[in-house]
This record gives C-alpha cells, sequence and structure tokens, in this order.
C-alpha cells in the first residue's frame, strides 16, 4: 500500500519539479492531458480490461460498491445544484470527484499487496470503465453542446469516445477469449503504458504552475467532495455489504478497501479535457490520494 501510494507522489513530484524548472509551461499540462484521454488511456484499457474476468463483477460486491458510488455521487450532485448553481458537467466532475476511486494504477497494487488478490478490484474497476464513465463522458459531451442530454446522448455519444471505445474492445477480448496478434497487442500495450505517467505528470505541472490551493473552488465544496470520498463512501459500502448482503471476513474488506481509494487521476484529465471544475477535481485527488493511507490503515487494521 506504502508502495503504491508512494509511487504515485514520486511521479506526481517529478511533473512538478519539471515545471519548477522551467523546462515545460502550463501548456504541456493540456498536451499531455490530451495525450492520455485520446491516445493512451484508450490503450491502456484495452489490455486492462482484457485480462480481467468479467464474471467477478457479477457479484455480491458490486452491489454494494454500486451503493457506495451512488450515495455520495447523488448527495453532491443534488447540494452543488441547490448551493452552488453548478452546471450539469460542473456537477458531473464533482460527483465523479466525490465517487471515482483510483482502482487501476492504484487500486491493482492495494488490492495485490493488502488484499492478497489483484482480482478483488475488477467489480469495481468493471463498473467505473463499462457504466459510470460511459455515462459521465456522455453527460460532459451534452453540456459542452450546451443543451441537456438526451436519451440518444446518453445511448450513443459514449461510443463516439476513446476511452468507452477502448473498454469496449477490451471486453470484447475478455469475453471471447481472443488476442491480439503481437504485432498489434506490443504497440498497444507500449502506448498504454503512458497512460499513468502522462497523467500524473500532468497533474504534478497542474500542482505547480495552477491556480493556487483552491483557487476559486469555495471551500466548503472542497471538504464536500473530500469527505464523501474518504468517509461516505466506504461507510455506505460498508453498511450495505455486511447488513445487508451479509458479507464478512475477506469479502468484506475488499468491498471497503476498495471504496476507500482516494480520487482517480483520470478525473483530472476529464476535467480538463472539458474544462469543467478544473481545481476541484486536482484539489480533491490531492486531499483524498494523502488521506486515504491512514482510512485503508484504519480499514484493515478494524475489518482485517
Amino acid at each position: 500500500m506504502i508502495l503504491g501510494f508512494a509511487t504515485i507522489v514520486a511521479v506526481i513530484g517529478v511533473g512538478a519539479l519539471v515545471a519548477h524548472l522551467g523546462v515545460v509551461d502550463l501548456g504541456a499540462q493540456q498536451v499531455l492531458s490530451r495525450v492520455a484521454f485520446f491516445v493512451a488511456s484508450p490503450a491502456l484499457l484495452v489490455t486492462t480490461v482484457a485480462q480481467a474476468d468479467v464474471s467477478d463483477v457479477l457479484s455480491r460486491s458490486l452491489v454494494a460498491t454500486v451503493a457506495g458510488v451512488a450515495v455520495p455521487a447523488a448527495g453532491y450532485a443534488a447540494l452543488a445544484g441547490w448551493r452552488w448553481r453548478r452546471t450539469s458537467g460542473e456537477q458531473v466532475i464533482g460527483a465523479l470527484a466525490s465517487s471515482y476511486v483510483n482502482a487501476g494504477n492504484l487500486g491493482l497494487p492495494v488490492a495485490a499487496y493488502v488484499l492478497g488478490d489483484a482480482a478483488l478490484v475488477a467489480p469495481t474497476l468493471l463498473l467505473q470503465l463499462l457504466v459510470l464513465q460511459p455515462l459521465a463522458l456522455a453527460v460532459l459531451d451534452a453540456d459542452v453542446r450546451g443543451r441537456r442530454p438526451s436519451v440518444g446522448d446518453v445511448l450513443l455519444r459514449p461510443f463516439t469516445n476513446p476511452l468507452t471505445i477502448g473498454t469496449l474492445v477490451g471486453l470484447l477480448l475478455s469475453v471471447t477469449g481472443w488476442q491480439l496478434p503481437p504485432i498489434v497487442a506490443d504497440p498497444v500495450e507500449l502506448i498504454g503504458a503512458m497512460a499513468v505517467p502522462g497523467m500524473l505528470l500532468a497533474y504534478g505541472i497542474a500542482l505547480r504552475l495552477g491556480p493556487g490551493f483552491g483557487g476559486v473552488v469555495p471551500a466548503a465544496e472542497l471538504a464536500l467532495t473530500s469527505s464523501l470520498k474518504l468517509a461516505v463512501q466506504p461507510l455506505v459500502a460498508y453498511a450495505v455489504a455486511h447488513h445487508a448482503l451479509g458479507l464478512t471476513g475477506h469479502p468484506l474488506l475488499a468491498v471497503v478497501v476498495c471504496s476507500s481509494l482516494p480520487t482517480a487521476q483520470n478525473i483530472f484529465v476529464h476535467a480538463t479535457r472539458y474544462d469543467r471544475s478544473t481545481t476541484l477535481a486536482r484539489d480533491t485527488i490531492l486531499v483524498t490520494t494523502i488521506g486515504a493511507v491512514p482510512i485503508i490503515t484504519l480499514v484493515v487494521w478494524l475489518l482485517g
């Protein structure tokens, strides 16, 4: 767990350092984010989802995971729309910051080192990639176009998004058991390998050259997204998994640990891509990444 967090912090630090030294400017953050969004992340999703066991998502753990996501996401969207009059796109980014966990580059090592099986993060990973992300991107696409998303937008628009396409290709490979020929698989894997470091470097550059911590984001809004992510999501997941579904032992620990992971860095990439609540996404990732270490440690101590 410590190794996973330390690796993330180190790469973010490199991004901040090269920005501080003047090697790159704020424009580099935009370039890295766009490359990660349009090129590297879809390639990573192809290889990641193709290796996942899709049957793992169809379990009782999924119900608890869905509840853990739905409550904080809906809570933020409702309060932000009423209190701060956020647009639908801004509400989507805030809701994702409150509930979309770092199941990839942090969840996999945490599941492996803390839970003893990297596959235990599969329900969370596949739920986010196959359901949450496509729906969120459909709303963001519609918001950029200045109109409310229709049913057609929600159903069809995600299939024009590179992240959704990468996810679906990986799902097809997983379900059918097909394998890409090496002449295709090797370049895809190599390109996908730059997704996570690209996101982290872009995040570090934004931390150094972007608006100061908080920026124009109300402190109460940042506190809301951070507390929903760090406290509400794991508590809801625990309550549903243990009291409603009767999970105990290692399966219960897996659900709660996965729900306690910090906000994923790719939410900052989405916020940058659509120019919606960028500072809120950036700062929520920072707060939850720091706060998740004691939270996960406490969860393992109580339930492990």
